[in-house]
């Protein structure tokens, strides 16, 4: 999967002839799923479903070989948001979830709701600032002239508010602000621009969540399923804004679990391979590529093919929501190699979601890290083409600078990758990309060469060459010294790093 990639050079160029080649910007719409790994594509090898609508965005545009998330939701989203890897302070967790839904399960009347709600959130504002000088990714497409937009899981760690979620940049949204809440498919209501927005027929205070073995029969749990909501706000907001650019961010929930959806898809409600909680499952992640082809067929009703550059991609890697024929959780399932243990999507997991590779969400190895991500733009991107360059969530901000004819915020680690999704031949390289391990437990170090280093206490410290061994299944730390030690220096200066002036603890 890896290959040699190119020298450095200054994209300003590319910049300036790309924003002359238009009056007007082109719309930008990054659909983020929530760990989903890239084996439950049929594109890698799925054999239980079906992903048509998703594997056509790689047949009509680029597939990034290379890229990387993080091990879980709150750093992914602060890299993505922020511009900057995940070892800073305060990236992994801003706070705890579960204060709307402790509000919601106590019963209160709406007037005493909205006091402690109130009391909370100014506390949360004092206690963790934004200072006036820090820009976040949708500010970027905003001073670009475009309107922006999210729908799905508004936090970036665990708890969000209307002032901070406009702040950020986002002009227009409907959504969660808690993100233990988004655990559950069935709220009774979901915020839009700073309101409450009633979900009908849906009646729990933990928003309907499923028991981790999904168990409950489909339809069980409310009448409103969050994700129609999403997808009809969603498509409301392109009917709405298809005269001006804009950047929709839909930051879905699909397929994140504990399992749960209306109905089963008919394309696996009739598999007897797969047991009633699997079929719950992959109806989720038939629903997450349904819902792109309804994106996809809006932009064509609306003639905004042409001008609308598409990113898909996921936060981490795999995690198995389901329960096998044996009873069993793959995510509670380990392997051992040479007395140590880790995660695996093997032995256990159906779907094997990890397409081979060791780990699950929250392991370092590539399994929990490596995501998908498929890039269209009509007519800039060569339809079925690929990439090789080294990238990750923290550089789409630069991307969507470099795209709009915007500078990049200053501080930031972010790195356009702009070039080498139009081909050209000359695209500047990261050294390295950071990634933390779960609640700050470590860091890997992935290098342009391919080296990867994993130190962590859970696992201690690996080394491989990803270009030799891209299924981690040598640890060559023994081997190569000299280069842990360099690896592990850069890391440990990395860990935990402050932010200098600029407080990125965003809730």
């Amino acid at each position: 999967m890896f290959k040699g990639l190119g020298s450095l050079i200054n994209t300003l160029t590319l910049t300036v002839l790309l924003a002359s080649a238009k009056d007007t910007p082109p719309n930008v719409i990054l659909i983020y799923a929530d760990d989903l790994g890239m084996g439950l594509l049929s594109k890698y090898g799925q054999p239980y479903l079906t992903t048509p609508h998703i594997d056509s965005l790689a047949e009509r545009g680029m597939t990034m070989n290379r890229y990387y998330g993080s091990t879980y939701c709150a750093p992914a989203r602060h890299a993505l948001l922020t511009g900057m890897h995940d070892g800073y302070s305060g990236a992994g967790s801003h706070s705890r979830g579960g204060f709307i839904t402790t509000l919601d399960r106590q019963e209160k009347n709406p007037q005493q709701w909205q006091q402690k709600y109130d009391l909370h959130i100014t506390e949360r504002q004092q206690a963790v600032p934004i200072p006036e000088s820090e820009v976040f990714l949708a500010q970027v497409a905003q001073n670009a002239g475009l309107t922006t937009a999210q729908f799905g899981k508004l936090d970036v760690g665990f708890l969000t508010w209307h002032e901070r979620v406009s702040r950020l940049g986002w002009e227009h949204y409907v959504g969660y602000y808690d993100h233990t809440r988004a655990h559950g498919f069935y709220p009774s209501y979901l915020w839009k621009n700073g309101n409450k927005l009633p979900l009908e027929g849906n009646h729990r205070w933990d928003a309907g969540k499923a028991n981790e073995n999904a168990s409950e029969p489909v339809g069980s749990l409310g009448q409103t399923y969050s994700q129609d909501v999403l997808l009809d706000e969603l498509v409301d907001f392109i009917d709405q804004n298809k005269e001006r650019p804009f950047f929709l961010y839909h930051s879905t929930q699909l397929p994140h679990g504990p399992a749960a959806i209306n109905d089963l898809h008919p394309e696996v409600a009739n598999n007897d391979a797969l047991t009633f909680s699997e079929k719950k499952y992959a109806s989720m992640v038939k629903m997450l590529d349904d819902h792109v082809g309804i994106i996809l067929a809006e932009l064509k009703r609306h003639h905004l093919e042409e001008n609308t550059l598409i990113f898909f991609t996921s936060d981490n890697g795999h995690e198995s929501y389901y329960i096998n024929k044996q009873g069993q959780s793959a995510k509670k399932l380990n392997t051992t190699s040479k007395g140590k243990k880790w995660r695996t999507s093997d032995g256990g997991d159906t779907f094997n979601g990890s397409a081979g590779m060791v780990g699950l969400k929250r392991d370092l190895f590539e399994g929990g890290i490596h995501s998908p991500m498929f890039v269209v733009w009509p007519g800039r991107i060569a339809p079925n083409s690929t990439t090789e360059h080294l990238a990750t969530h923290y550089d789409f901000m630069a991307t969507l600078a470099d795209v709009l004819g915007q500078p990049l915020p200053k501080g930031k680690d972010s790195l356009s990758y702009l070039p080498a999704l139009l081909g050209k031949p000359h695209q500047e390289q990261h050294n390295w990309i950071y990634i933390s391990g779960f609640k700050n437990q470590g860091f890997t170090l992935i290098t342009r060469e391919g080296w990867k280093l994993i130190h962590s206490p859970k696992i201690g410290t690996h080394l491989y060459s990803l270009q030799d061994n891209f299924l981690e299944q040598s640890n060559v730390a023994d081997q190569h010294p000299d280069l842990v030690q360099q690896l592990l220096s850069i890391g440990q200066n990395q860990f935990n790093k402050e932010r200098g002036d600029l407080n990125v603890s965003l809730d």
